[in-house]
């Protein structure tokens, strides 16, 4: 059955769709679906996208194509709607560089079904839904009138309200009583009254972490952004705007038309001189004929307009073109905050799957913590007496019916009253209340969001599940009129291929998936492994054993995970879990009694019940498994501990050796080896904590007098992003110090904010740190910090051959590349393959250099099997090149959004074949081993 596949779209959660259709992608069993990718871009056209476009990071870093761009002094990536108004045959010039524009009548001849990953506008309002119910293509998800219901925040509180059902009480605000209010603070004076505080401002039709802020004190003015985030406008004086340094005014530009956290392009712009405005004029009616009024596209052209118009206006607006109407204002629920998905079961009935609670450290459940692994926790079930999470449920049950959902749902709430005092045992009447607030007709999709992690707990991976899914589609449909004698045979056919993959057996290569660990980057890796069993479950080659290693360095613990556990939120999550039931604890009832529920689903589509953790020794692993994949960054995995390990009990395993990656880890050593062999490395010394404790003011100035600031202090063992700093004073060096230097684990609120820490940002505890030169321009023609991957074959002759692939340019959003720009779906930026040159040729000859330089990098090191090398490039004005080398990562990131997909696919490998390519490596230099010995 060919399988349409829907993502992108125009709303502002394009970059997350993008993502989660990758996902399905992916995880659509092979055996049963072909997938066909359909991007859809920000302006509503239909691609047929070339398969090596999904391994992107974001859109941005494809579409527009470069040779579409206009040109950017700042180097700005920008969406579609930034290039301004475009011809058809302008928008097929760009379309036809990345894949084929298809027109709607041309859907059905592509696809059997639509699996619809769109979100927001354009995606759950039903549009789409239509579209395709004209040309009689069954899609998945709910139907055209709940899609539209679902995505209308304020419709879904009028309902609830008159039903009677709790739901936080709320006031509209229009754009037309905000614009044309005579006192702004007098409408606050009446929401504070009506509601009290704090309020909570949202987008009525955006996704539920978009256009959101929390109001805690009657502050006029933090009430007016709260209202302007809502709305997608902002006001900008002239007295801010003098504040910002030139550097400053590309940051805020760049945040600001963020389509997340900002309020996108393009804008219209409206210029305010208070003095000189006549009575009665109102500047933010942006239909008046005011001849200042101005639409801007680019962020360059936003960032000239401001810097242009702010010498003389008091202040200017910025108004999104596709801003909202209206902004829902509700009071703010006190409570525990939770997430549902809600499936429809065989027989069509709702069955409320184990809701998850989200702790986290903000008020908000932002876009960072939703899909960065790490920043919040979610816990499945919530953690409450099992009547509670029944009466949870059942009110998700009833919204779903109540508002006529069909397939799946997630549904969000808050539940009150929880306190443990407050608590009633069954037989009193219960004290908490539960308020849903915020049902998405479309869920997350990556690996690890709410949407697989409820489904894992009954026993399905995301392959099965998305099976599912698309079956409990078809019937939707066909219940819903929609040509039933076609889809009733198609549903014989799903049912009958189902039943045949549940009983074949195939001899599949075991191959163990090494995840989590104990480093900073633990996160990060269990990301990395969930990826790589997904790439290897949906193949016919492999059988993928995902394994979590914990412990430390003088003991390392396996353990075998069943799918609901690895698809924990995180690798501490799943530590716990591990924990839990080694302790004894017996599963937990609710998850019993929706196993119990969800039976038919579980055997029908997974064929077996979901286990507990179980440990293994190395021994047993051997036993077990044909081959191992290491999915761990930073130790152990990177320092050739647990390769050791592995070598003993002959196991074929990934990457370097032992020896090499003994090397790789230490950021010290690698740079004094590659400085030998006359590769450029920046400067570079090491500073120890006994140094420090002995003198810290001598040590200080020895410090700043070998390097003058600003400079990069790094751990010189861990992952590529840990703890990786711009020191720019003497404050921060003293800040940097106190904290890597601790004894205790908690971080030091000063120090931290002196670094300007992100949000739970991981800083290690060392003993010593790796203090380097902050490699500059040094008046070069061109400079870019790039990170090529390569990869390692075997000769005939058992000679090693290392094809080096074209590098990617890095953009870091702040002074260094955060773990979100590497690592998190939609944040990095990376121009594969790097803009060394405007001229294709003179591009060529510069990557060439550059990829000889990082060829000699693995040759010195013996690097084996796949690296990643990040590295400065200087282009001097007579052509000569320089590659000053940052570090090696010998085990790199293998997270679906990192840049070494975008790469090999240049070269014509799928994420697939990269893995499979870098497993065959492993398993012939074993039998080499073996045959030397």
């Amino acid at each position: 059955m060919k399988i349409g596949i829907f993502f992108g779209g125009p709303s502002r959660e394009r970059e997350i769709s993008f993502a989660g259709g990758r996902t399905v992608y992916d995880n659509l069993d092979k055996a049963l679906f072909q997938a066909v990718p359909i991007f859809v871009d920000s302006r509503g056209n239909f691609i047929l996208l070339d398969w090596h476009y999904i391994y992107k990071g974001t859109i941005r870093d494809f579409y527009p194509p470069v040779s579409a761009l206009p040109d950017s002094r700042h180097k700005l990536q920008v969406y579609l709607e930034s290039l301004g108004e475009l011809s058809s045959d302008e928008q097929d010039k760009i379309i036809s560089e990345v894949g084929r524009r298809v027109q709607p009548a041309e859907l059905r001849e592509l696809m059997d079904f639509a699996f619809l990953a769109l979100h927001g506008p354009g995606g759950e309002d039903g549009a789409i839904q239509g579209l395709l119910e004209w040309y009689g293509i069954p899609y998945s998800g709910s139907g055209v009138l709940p899609s539209a219901f679902g995505i209308d925040k304020i419709a879904q509180k009028k309902l609830l309200k008159a039903l009677n059902r709790p739901t936080p009480d709320y006031r509209v605000l229009t754009a037309e009583e905000w614009d044309s209010a005579a006192s702004q603070p007098a409408i606050l004076d009446y929401l504070v009254r009506e509601l009290g505080l704090p309020l909570v401002f949202k987008a009525p039709r955006q996704g539920s972490s978009i256009g959101i802020s929390i109001l805690r004190e009657a502050n006029a003015a933090a009430f007016a952004r709260a209202v302007e985030r809502s709305l997608f406008r902002k006001t900008v004086t002239r007295e801010e705007w003098a504040r910002l340094g030139e550097q400053d005014k590309i940051a805020w530009v760049q945040h600001l038309t963020d389509i997340r956290d900002g309020i996108g392009l393009p804008v219209v712009v409206v210029s305010s001189q208070l003095s000189v405005v006549s009575e009665g004029v109102n500047q933010n009616d942006l239909t008046t004929d005011n001849q200042q009024l101005t639409t801007i596209y680019h962020p360059e052209a936003l960032l000239n307009t401001l810097t242009e118009r702010l010498q003389t206006a008091d202040s200017v607006l910025l108004t999104n073109v596709d801003g909202e109407a209206q902004v829902l204002v509700e009071s703010f629920v006190a409570g525990r905050e939770f997430s549902c998905i809600v499936v429809e079961d065989p027989s069509g009935n709702p069955l409320a799957l184990p809701p998850t609670e989200i702790v986290k450290g903000e008020e908000m459940f932002d876009y960072r913590s939703k899909y960065l692994p790490g920043l919040s926790r979610k816990i499945t079930p919530i953690d409450l007496p099992e009547a509670e999470i029944q009466r949870i449920r059942e009110a998700c049950e009833e919204m779903f019916r109540t508002f006529g959902f069909q397939v799946y749902a997630r549904i969000d709430g808050f539940i009150t009253g929880t306190n443990q005092h407050d608590l009633t045992t069954n037989n009193q009447q219960p004290t908490t209340n539960i308020f849903l607030n915020d049902p998405n007709t479309t869920s997350g999709m990556l690996p690890a969001s709410f949407f697989f992690h409820q489904a894992a707990e009954i026993g399905l991976n995301p392959s099965q599940f998305l099976t599912y899914l698309i079956r409990t589609s078809l019937a939707a449909r066909r219940r819903a009129g929609m040509k039933p004698v076609h889809l009733g045979g198609l549903l014989r056919q799903l049912d009958e291929a189902v039943a045949s993959r549940q009983h074949e057996e195939k001899q599949r290569t075991k191959v163990a998936v090494i995840m989590g660990g104990y480093s900073s980057e633990r996160h990060i890796s269990v990301e990395s492994g969930r990826n790589i069993y997904e790439k290897l479950s949906s193949s016919v080659k492999y059988e993928p054993v995902p394994v979590f290693l914990t412990g430390n360095s003088q003991e390392f613990r396996l353990y075998v995970l069943p799918i609901n556990v690895m698809l924990k939120d995180n690798a501490d999550d799943i530590r716990e879990k591990i924990e839990y039931a080694e302790a004894g604890h017996a599963l937990h009832p609710v998850l019993e009694r929706i196993r119990q529920e969800a039976g038919a689903i579980t055997s029908t589509y997974a064929g077996q019940a979901t286990a507990q953790p179980r440990r293994l020794s190395f021994e047993e692993l051997a036993h077990e498994v044909d081959e191992v994949f290491i999915a761990l960054h930073g130790r152990p995995g990177e320092d050739g501990a647990l390769q050791k390990q592995l070598e003993q009990y002959g196991l074929p395993y990934n990457g370097s050796g032992v020896e090499s990656s003994s090397i790789t880890i230490n950021k010290f050593e690698t740079n004094r080896r590659l400085r030998e062999a006359g590769l450029r490395v920046a400067e570079h010394r090491m500073a120890a904590r006994l140094e420090w404790e002995a003198d810290a003011e001598s040590f200080y100035r020895s410090l700043e007098t070998q390097f003058a600031y600003p400079f990069i202090a790094k751990p010189a063992d861990d992952g590529c992003s840990s703890a990786v700093k711009k020191i720019k004073n003497r404050a921060e060096l003293e800040a940097f110090c106190q904290l890597i230097f601790r004894d205790q684990e908690d971080l030091m609120p000063e120090p931290a904010t002196v670094l300007n820490l992100g949000f739970k940002e991981e800083f290690p505890q060392k003993d010593a740190f790796l203090v380097e030169t902050l490699i500059s321009r040094d008046g070069a023609k061109h400079f870019l910090e790039v990170t090529g991957g390569l990869l390692t074959h075997w000769k005939e002759n058992g000679q090693l051959e290392i094809e080096v692939f074209e590098a990617s340019e890095a953009l870091a959003g702040g002074e260094v590349l955060s773990l979100e720009e590497k690592f998190l779906a939609g944040e990095g930026q990376n121009i594969t393959p790097a803009r060394y040159a405007p001229e294709a040729q003179e591009r060529q000859r510069i990557s060439d250099e550059v990829k000889a330089e990082l060829k000699r990098v693995a040759e010195v090191l013996n690097i084996q099997g796949y690296a990643r090398i990040d590295a400065f490039v200087r282009v001097r004005e007579t052509g000569a090149v320089e590659v000053i080398i940052i570090e090696v990562n010998s085990l790199p990131g293998m997270t679906p959004a990192t840049c070494i997909f975008h790469q090999t696919a240049l070269n014509g490998y799928t994420p697939y074949d990269f893995i499979d390519r870098i497993l065959e490596f492993g398993k012939k230099r074993a039998e080499n081993l073996e045959l030397r010995a």
